[in-house]
């Protein structure tokens, strides 16, 4: 479900393992799918496998499916589950591809799974994906997060490649709150890399960072062993180092000067970061959890406060203990 960059690569992979079929919500990226096996709008001239099929038609992508992969931004989230749930059978695996939080009700994407879908199996993959070299067949990893351990194998058989080697985890919470604070981090670390700083300024970012993700995850009842995998460390460390991340992009403009409607706005694929800080924020101040970083980030992508500003404010924290 969702024929972005990600949705449809995680379809391409299926689609050399089982019969896959790709919902897109455009009739025209449908059709370019099926006749030029291409997604221009999302991975340019990249050559798709012959066999992933695409429709526009919620009801003939769902009706016989035995798995579904949600990929839908997390704003938009709900409103297309809950188009999927009118079509989708009882026992089927749903997995969520989506990393960002539901606004106003802090919900992880699983969580709002379950309250739409209660009778379906509910997973999780994550990791860093960072689409185009996974597509292009570079060696990568990610992990399956599902609680019913069956389940997970089932789907690691489905979406696994020699290239992309794919783990169980039962941790759901920590593997979606390590996706959805690596966003906020990335902007961070972009904003750094904007004003022209080194790898100093960028190790330190993304290590307080994975500092405040452990913080937040455990508080929610993860395990603090997850962020030190592939959904927590591993996602921060590519999603840091490529521009090819939309967050580090956004962080990138941010500390050169740009604003961020404009950034938005400039910007044909979702951005989960820019949205999810202020959710993550909120959450975190519910469970009385420090996340100076987050909050900075939270601030400037509301128009609060300047990039520049934003880091003398962190740097003029005072000083304390690093496991505090």
């Amino acid at each position: 479900m969702g024929a972005g960059s990600w949705g449809t690569t995680i379809a391409a992979l299926a689609s050399h393992n089982v019969h896959t079929m790709l919902w897109s919500r455009r009739v025209e990226l449908a059709d370019e799918i099926n006749s030029l096996h291409t997604n221009s709008a999302y991975l340019g001239t990249t050559v798709l496998p012959d066999t992933l099929q695409a429709s526009s038609d919620l009801q003939t992508a769902l009706e016989q499916a035995d798995v579904v992969a949600m990929a839908v931004p997390s704003q938009g989230f709900r409103d297309v589950a809950n188009e999927v749930s009118k079509y989708v059978r009882a026992g089927v695996p749903v997995v969520s591809l989506s990393k960002g939080l539901e606004q106003g009700t802090f919900l992880r994407m699983s969580e709002v799974i379950q309250q739409i879908m209660p009778s379906n199996p509910v997973a999780v993959l994550s990791g860093p994906n960072l689409a185009k070299e996974i597509l292009a067949g570079q060696p990568a990893a990610s992990v399956i997060a599902c609680i019913d351990e069956s389940v997970a194998r089932e789907l690691l058989e489905i979406f696994s490649r020699p290239t992309f080697r794919l783990y169980t985890n039962p941790d759901v919470i920590g593997c979606e709150i390590g996706g959805v604070v690596k966003n906020v981090v990335a902007i961070a670390s972009g904003i750094s890399q904007g004003f022209g700083f080194g790898e100093n300024s960028k190790a330190t970012l993304v290590t307080r960072g994975l500092a405040e993700m452990s913080r937040l995850g455990v508080a929610l009842g993860a395990q603090s062993a997850t962020f030190s995998g592939l959904a927590g460390m591993g996602d921060v460390m590519a999603t840091c180092a490529s521009m090819h991340s939309r967050n580090t992009q956004v962080g990138v403009r941010l500390g050169k000067g740009e604003k961020i409607d404009d950034i938005v706005a400039s910007m044909n694929m979702v951005a989960e970061g820019v949205k999810s800080s202020s959710s993550v924020v909120e959450l975190a101040h519910h469970y009385s959890i420090e996340m100076p970083i987050c909050e900075q980030v939270a601030a400037v992508c509301a128009g609060k406060v300047s990039a520049a500003d934003a880091l003398r404010a962190l740097m003029s924290r005072q000083s304390k203990s690093e496991f505090d």
